[in-house]
């Protein structure tokens, strides 16, 4: 399913998933997406492996908390979480060199937490891997101990694509 893009999300200097300043970053971009969705769009490289061609699973966890975690900023991107828990089913592996889309959603919403579920895909459809976390709300300031300037949080020129093709899109529904 094609899903139109909304609105890029800013990048960091130094996280491991979307820093730009970060030799050993993932260098994901992440895209709101309608209906609810974030995309995260990366190739992992050999310095993410585990054995040969094959991502690390800790990287793997760390790019669908970093896009289950970046849900909440959809349309509030003054909204703020860390993970309170975050479980991942590893399904197939993920290759590297080969451009891989993280997709996630907020399945509930309250005022103090929110839950989010998400998968990996590559190009052909194939999910490679599942997530669901648990997010605590929480001011940027306490998260950061102050608070995050344009030298590490910011928004990186591209020209942004129309759509994405998200190719279990009703992954959520699915599994609601």
């Amino acid at each position: 399913m094609k899903c139109k893009v909304l609105k890029k999300q800013n990048n960091s200097d130094m996280c491991i998933v979307c820093g730009v300043d970060n030799d050993a970053s993932l260098k994901s971009v992440f895209y709101e997406l309608e209906g609810g969705m974030i995309a995260g769009v990366t190739t992992p490289k050999d310095i993410h492996q585990s054995y040969p061609n094959r991502m690390h699973g800790g990287m793997i966890s760390a790019l669908l908390d970093e896009t289950l975690g970046r849900a909440v900023q959809i349309g509030k991107p003054d909204i703020w979480a860390v993970t309170g828990e975050l479980s991942v089913r590893f399904k197939k592996p993920v290759p590297l060199d080969k451009p891989v889309i993280c997709v996630g959603k907020i399945t509930k919403d309250t005022s103090r937490v929110y839950i989010a579920e998400g998968f990996i895909e590559d190009e052909e459809g194939n999910i490679l891997a599942t997530s669901k976390g648990t997010y605590v709300k929480s001011d940027v300031s306490k998260i950061c101990n102050g608070t995050l300037g344009e030298e590490n949080w910011f928004y990186v020129e591209e020209k942004l694509p129309e759509t994405i093709e998200i190719k279990n899109a009703d992954f959520f529904e699915k599994n609601a």
